[in-house]
């Protein structure tokens, strides 16, 4: 008894020991890493052909692409795994799936074969160690991913190892199971189904017929739609009764007419005709981006509209002396205008590039430059960010506002506009001057608005060494008293000087005090005018000459 005993002891020990063993021996039977296991692939459909590989990815797109040509859609249906359908219907429901399958990824595809390495592991060996699946094998590549109404859906191989049987890359339970729908949404569409066969038929240029005769008419179509969205709009904001909304309708024509032919081409690739992948990749992010410009274009519009209309800077002259107020909020806004543009178009690429899977796809066949894309682009485009970043300083640090009178290049200005990229001059003969911003900043100029609006303005006039200077103080004070009172500053600021003298005569310079610099201009004129007169009646009644008398030659 006591021997029994001790065996059965001893069994016991052996058996919880070598059940790790057993385990262990199980586990290694399944390689998870490398591969999923089943315990079997298939098993309702007939022998695979030699004519279907599937050890490696790129053997497996193969595969289907010969199946195709050969019509053997019962050996391409190998190429799925169906362990989620009944062994007994798996030949039926593998052949319709596979067509299905075959449909969406020639018209909504376009598989990088680059990627599908000819490697049963997949173990992609020449790329770089920053990539996350460097050197590493892989059980499972993306394809492709295409959007459904509530969750985007893969097509995706895996690797399968059934027991007994070697490790074969088909296309996952996953994707399988999401082919019907695929195929309602991106398969053929209600009106391609009614075109006869000469129409369906692909030609030189991978495009089947109806494509190379569709694409056309549908620009033509979306182009007559903004006609007459362009149309409507206008007859509807000649009717409006409201000024602000006449404004508005005017300002969004132009979005209105892109977002809805836009609109119209997306509909009609959705719902109507279902172009192949090589024009989809293109026609379906262009329209994304056509809509979102045309929603941002719409609101900055409109902002702009009723910006415009609540501080009404159009129609006032911001050049007059009490209009100081007004100058710094036209300025301020001005300047929020273009940083709200700013934010808009930040915002919209952001939306465009998350509602469009465009660039996810593709990968490297766009990302892969994205670098050199970029420094290409910024060195492009510097000139004007630059412009951009210099019209913002220029709001920020006040050197000058719009209505501010300036002399810039030796030209008298009034700031007029500033622009994202340039800032619009006008001279005192009522000619435009558009300077780059860059151009503007760097420039030196004299800014008469700025800080205290009085200033002094000086006219001078060469005279000859006999002209009295004292009669020249009681005909200038004289001068100043029959200028218009808006026009004169602080009478004490009148002044006459002798600021220099030469052979020919003495410099003598008339201070005229102007009380804002958007009319000193006309205020010196007047007061010249006054001045000469007042000169020639000095030398008539002195009998003597009050300029100098000197010959050309010795003049220059």
């Amino acid at each position: 008894m006591s021997k029994l005993r001790y065996l059965a002891g001893l069994m016991a020990t052996l058996l919880i020991f070598a059940a790790p063993l057993w385990a262990q021996e199980e586990e290694e039977a399944c390689d998870t890493a490398r591969w999923y296991c089943v315990e079997a692939l298939n098993s309702g459909l007939p022998a695979v052909t030699p004519e279907i590989d599937r050890e490696t990815p790129r053997a497996t797109m193969e595969s289907l692409v010969r199946a195709v040509r050969r019509d053997d859609w019962v050996g391409a249906a190998h190429l799925l795994d169906l362990s989620d359908i009944q062994q007994d219907r798996q030949q039926d429901v593998g052949t319709s799936l596979i067509r299905q399958l075959e449909t969406v990824i020639s018209r909504k595809t376009v598989i990088n074969w680059d990627n599908l390495l000819d490697r049963p592991d997949a173990l992609d060996a020449t790329s770089t160690s920053d990539k996350a699946m460097a050197g590493t094998p892989r059980k499972s590549l993306l394809l492709w991913t295409l959007d459904m109404d509530d969750y985007p859906a893969s097509i995706r191989l895996n690797r399968i190892k059934p027991e007994g049987g070697d490790p074969v890359w088909v296309f996952s339970r996953h994707t399988v199971q999401n082919i019907p729908r695929l195929y309602t949404r991106y398969g053929p569409g209600r009106l391609e189904t009614m075109l006869p066969d000469v129409l369906t038929e692909n030609t030189v240029v991978d495009l089947a017929l109806w494509e190379l005769i569709g694409l056309p008419v549908l620009i033509a179509l979306a182009i007559y739609v903004a006609r007459l969205v362009w149309l409507l709009t206008g007859w509807i904001a000649e009717r409006v009764p409201s000024q602000l909304a006449r404004q508005i309708f005017r300002s969004v024509r132009g979005p209105a007419c892109v977002g809805v032919s836009t609109l119209f081409v997306m509909v009609v690739e959705a719902k109507i005709f279902s172009f192949s992948a090589e024009l989809t990749t293109v026609l379906v992010p262009t329209a994304w981006l056509g809509l979102i410009g045309a929603g941002l274009w719409f609101v900055v519009n409109c902002v702009e509209v009723i910006l415009d209309h609540l501080t009404q800077v159009e129609e006032t002259d911001l050049t007059l002396k009490e209009e100081v107020h007004k100058r710094t909020t036209a300025t301020r806004i001005s300047a929020a205008r273009r940083v709200f543009v700013v934010a808009v178009v930040l915002v919209g690429g952001g939306i465009f590039l998350s509602q469009t899977n465009v660039f996810q796809n593709l990968g490297l066949t766009l990302l892969g430059t994205a670098g050199a894309v970029t420094l290409v682009l910024g060195f492009a485009a510097r000139s004007i960010l630059s412009n951009i970043m210099s019209s913002l300083q220029i709001a920020l640090n006040g050197s000058a506002k719009i209505g501010d009178r300036i002399v810039f290049n030796d030209a008298l200005c009034h700031v007029e506009r500033i622009h994202f990229t340039y800032v619009q001059l006008r001279d005192w003969d009522g000619t435009r001057l558009v300077v780059p911003v860059t151009e503007f900043v760097s420039t030196p100029f004299k800014n008469w608005t700025m800080q205290e609006p009085e200033m002094l303005r000086i006219v001078k006039i060469k005279l000859s060494h006999t002209a009295d200077v004292d009669a020249l103080r009681d005909a200038f004070d004289k001068v100043i008293d029959e200028l218009d009172e808006k026009y004169v500053g602080n009478r004490d600021d009148v002044c006459v000087r002798v600021a220099g003298q030469d052979v020919l005569g003495k410099d003598v310079w008339f201070l005229v005090p102007c009380a804002d610099p958007n009319t000193s201009w006309e205020a010196a004129c007047d007061a010249r005018e006054g001045i000469m007169a007042e000169i020639h009646k000095l030398a008539e009644k002195e009998g003597v000459d009050y300029f100098p008398q000197a010959t050309a030659a010795e003049a220059s």
